[in-house]
């Protein structure tokens, strides 16, 4: 996925884990492969995701055909959640990949059942 928005509006189907209620947010691209998730009916709800292809390269998240069913696409872009370092190397979520579909702005975050992959993968340029 080269960028996926500049700017759009996300609605997840299912509210992401630990932000409650929350469904509505707004997608803006801070760099090519670094992206702000704000929440629209929260102030100062935010995530960060990121693409994780140039950083993780062999990542291939096996998603189940009923996640891609609910976005309405085979296709859809994996993001996955980002924290910041402070002072430490951030690390990406790499168990719980937010898939999005960017015809709809339709979007789930989904662990991968039975996988290895990590929830904290340090980041590496």
């Amino acid at each position: 996925m080269s960028a996926v928005v500049t700017e759009a509006r996300v609605r997840f189907l299912v509210p992401p884990p630990g932000l409650g209620s929350l469904t509505d947010f707004t997608l803006s691209a801070v760099t090519e492969e670094l992206y702000s998730l704000r929440a629209t009916d929260a102030e100062g709800v935010r995530l960060f995701l990121l693409d994780p292809r140039p950083f993780f390269p062999d990542y291939a998240p096996r998603v189940s055909e009923e996640a891609l069913a609910e976005l309405g696409t085979q296709e859809p872009a994996v993001l996955v959640v980002v924290r910041p370092g402070d002072g430490e190397a951030p690390t990406a979520n790499l168990l719980a990949p937010v898939l999005l579909n960017p015809e709809t702005g339709a979007a789930v975050q989904t662990i991968l059942e039975g996988s290895s992959y990590p929830l904290r993968a340090p980041v590496c340029p």
